[in-house]
């Protein structure tokens, strides 16, 4: 098997995976010693599986270098970005779970100005682009279809976490909206 830039890709992938899972850990573990309170557990391990899976088909089904679309490959650049953008918006709030503390103001700041969830939207856009740029257009369709039936259950479950928030906020003046 030759180590191509498929391959390099995905080892990148991955290792930022496992880097934001420990970052995320750290920061949940933070948040729980503050008060916070985990929402939709439940559904979690689904996401873990949903994101291991991807990997793992992508790295057994790709070609180590198959041809390059430079058009994918910088759009695969800006959501990498992205995704540093967000992480970095929320720093210590920014988890993998959904974890809210009841007293924090709701971050309006960064990609959170124009959306909701720009994480999921990162996530959705790459699930799909990840596949279809080492030549796997199927496999990014099939998983692009489960990760937004997963996330679309996900979204509810924020949206209703972060309710209560959300209307304190606004009660008290602090929704950088106003």
């Amino acid at each position: 098997m030759t180590f191509g830039w498929a391959y390099a890709l995905l080892a990148l992938i991955a290792v930022q995976r496992l880097a934001e899972l420990v970052l995320a850990r750290r920061n949940t573990a933070r948040l729980m010693a503050r008060g916070a309170v985990e929402h939709g557990a439940a559904h979690y391990p689904l996401f873990i599986l949903l994101h291991g899976s991807w990997l793992i088909a992508m790295a057994l089904l790709t070609e180590p270098s198959p041809h390059l679309n430079p058009w994918l490959a910088a759009a695969f650049a800006v959501l990498f970005l992205a995704r540093f953008w967000v992480i970095g918006t929320l720093g210590p709030y920014w988890t993998t779970r959904i974890i809210s503390l009841p007293d924090a103001p709701l971050v309006r700041r960064g990609p959170f100005r124009w959306l909701r969830h720009p994480n999921y939207t990162v996530v959705a856009l790459e699930i799909p682009l990840v596949p279809a740029l080492l030549g796997l257009d199927w496999l990014g369709l099939v998983f692009g279809v489960l990760n937004i039936a997963l996330l679309t259950h996900r979204i509810r479950v924020e949206n209703a976490a972060l309710a209560p928030r959300q209307n304190h906020s606004q009660d008290n003046g602090q929704n950088n909206d106003n």
